[in-house]
């Protein structure tokens, strides 16, 4: 990897050129300190774009976990359970209540409050009606594309939704969270981009307690609740947070 690095460092450009010279000068720095590291040319690893004014993220993953976590604190359930949500999500909320991650690739994770298992979106291992509080977020949208070894199915969102709404219990929380825009669009084979009436036609077995929208361009907010109409017509790949609830 080393190797591949440095032969695509050898073309001089800008960043490369800046790059050797604030190299050279650490060397300088190093002569009237104290050596405490190995600084060589073996061990060149450059980081040509972070210099940035801002700190850029990934609006989905960063936003939609704090919305999810601050909804499951303020419900105060005894356990909640996971399926595939992104690993920091469920390992950070592992330290605030008892966690059961459920992934069809299970994670080797290794917390005491946190247990990673097998499972399947397809037949969760779950009784009907059971689940008190539980998330899948930005998930669905991959299942049946098989980017993540899944067999091929085209209907494979539509399974899922059928079990996370079978496994819910009467009166419990679902946290889900899928790309949103204004079109139903597949993206093979990454993920799909669901529109906000096809979300909820979905489930239109459950209740829509809340709904925020993280909408692709930064000056349009951060987490949205409630967006209009406008706002939603704007998205292409935004993410959309939906919070169902069972009767």
């Amino acid at each position: 990897m080393i190797k591949k690095i440095r032969k695509a460092f050898s073309k001089d450009n800008s960043h490369n050129i800046k790059f050797k010279a604030e190299f050279k000068q650490l060397l300088d720095l190093e002569k009237r300190s104290k050596k405490r590291f190995s600084l060589d040319e073996e061990n060149l690893y450059p980081c040509l774009f972070d210099n940035t004014t801002d700190t850029g993220f990934d609006r989905h993953y960063v936003y939609h976990p704090a919305w999810a976590t601050k909804i499951i604190i303020n419900n105060k359930p005894s356990k909640h359970i996971d399926i595939s949500s992104t690993l920091h999500f469920c390992s950070m909320l592992s330290a605030i209540l008892p966690v059961e991650f459920y992934d069809y690739r299970p994670a080797k994770l290794e917390l005491p409050n946190l247990k990673s298992l097998s499972g399947d979106l397809m037949n969760l291992p779950f009784e009907s009606d059971s689940i008190e509080s539980l998330s899948c977020m930005h998930t669905v949208e991959h299942v049946g594309l098989g980017r993540y070894g899944d067999p091929l199915d085209y209907d494979a969102d539509i399974k899922a939704v059928k079990e996370l709404t079978r496994v819910l219990a009467i009166g419990g929380n679902l946290l889900f969270v899928v790309p949103l825009g204004t079109k139903d669009v597949i993206c093979f084979n990454s993920h799909r981009i669901y529109s906000k009436d096809q979300v909820l036609n979905l489930f239109s077995d459950l209740e829509l307690k809340e709904f925020t929208l993280i909408p692709e361009d930064e000056a349009d907010g951060g987490l949205v609740l409630d967006p209009s109409d406008e706002l939603l017509k704007k998205q292409f790949y935004g993410c959309g947070c939906f919070w169902f609830t069972k009767d």
